[in-house]
């Protein structure tokens, strides 16, 4: 049989498919009864599902991130949709298709790799190419960059989110180079690249429902400088040359203020052109990615509106469903 998607899946269908599940919580009804409730996924969308009178030992048995098999009704209400289940159970991760899962192939991965490569070779300064290059000769860092998330939830959270972020970033990016002349077109690209940097420590290779020690504690902010320090100082061995103590300053501050505002947990506000414009490509991909997703993950009936958003805080407008209709 046909694996059925999160999208395929309409009123009072019976399901059995294995799902990826995030957001696992314990409940109790009025009655003191417990239930489960958790968050299924796959690369079309996501749909909450209930277990009712579960146990503990059931609640125990996956965990937020894990694979599961679940048995039930598709069920629509108040215009989502969502899984009443009779019984779910964990898959081990080797026995399913990543594909089925994530929205990135394989192939685009590799695509975006190449892509990356090819733009940051735009960067004419010497030393800023020079500490570019030691990254991307770093086989190490180079897989982790590739497969990370880009997030837990908000944006881009799935393997290769990281990358795609940072791809679509620096495609803006050759844009407002062109369009601002004042911009420093290789400190731009640079710190594009290396905004995101803590994020290899803060965050766990494959998406899950936590941050890592490290992230909890210091933050992907301040992991990014450190990490740029410790690649500044394999640059110059490389070059056998001390790297520009004003370039390193630049990225330093790149990394800093690339959040924005300081209720977005930004150490400083950005006080150079490429910071802003860091910051500014930064929001708005993260906000059309997360959009988009919310859009995307939308099996849900009838209804005009998308789900709220708790991060996002408001739920989306999907109108007609005819999107591609207004943006040719």
């Amino acid at each position: 049989m046909a694996k059925r998607f999160v999208a395929q899946l309409s009123d009072q269908e019976s399901v059995n498919e294995v799902f990826r599940a995030t957001q696992k919580q314990l409940r109790a009804n009025r009655n003191g009864d417990l239930y489960l409730t958790c968050r299924l996924e796959d690369k079309t969308g996501t749909i909450d599902a209930f277990l009712w009178r579960v146990t503990d030992e059931v609640y125990q048995s996956f965990e937020d991130g894990d694979f599961v098999r679940v048995e039930g009704v598709a069920q629509l209400y108040h215009g989502q949709m969502q899984i009443i289940a009779r019984r779910i159970t964990k898959v081990p991760a080797p026995e399913v298709d990543p594909a089925d899962f994530f929205p990135l192939s394989r192939q685009e991965i590799d695509r975006l790799r190449s892509r990356l490569r090819e733009i940051l070779r735009e960067i004419e300064e010497p030393a800023l190419a020079t500490l570019v290059e030691c990254f991307l000769i770093d086989e190490e860092f180079m897989s982790d960059f590739c497969e990370f998330p880009a997030g837990l939830r908000a944006h881009h959270a799935y393997p290769g989110g990281l990358l795609q972020h940072v791809v679509t970033m620096l495609e803006m990016g050759l844009q407002a180079a062109r369009c601002y002349p004042a911009v420093n077109k290789s400190l731009l690209l640079t710190g594009i690249f290396l905004h995101d940097l803590g994020k290899l420590l803060e965050l766990p290779r494959q998406p899950a429902a936590e941050y890592t020690e490290q992230g909890e504690l210091v933050g992907h902010v301040i992991l990014g400088v450190q990490m740029l320090e410790q690649k500044v100082r394999q640059a110059e061995m490389l070059s056998g040359e001390a790297f520009p103590r004003d370039l390193l300053l630049h990225l330093q501050h790149i990394i800093a203020s690339h959040h924005g505002e300081y209720e977005f947990g930004s150490p400083k506000l950005p006080m150079t052109l490429e910071a802003l414009i860091v910051h500014c490509l930064d929001f708005l991909d993260s906000k059309c990615s997360a959009f988009a997703e919310l859009l995307r993950e939308t099996p849900v009936g009838e209804g005009i509106w998308t789900r709220f958003h708790p991060q996002l805080e408001r739920k989306l407008y999907r109108g007609s469903g005819r999107r591609g209709e207004f943006h040719r």
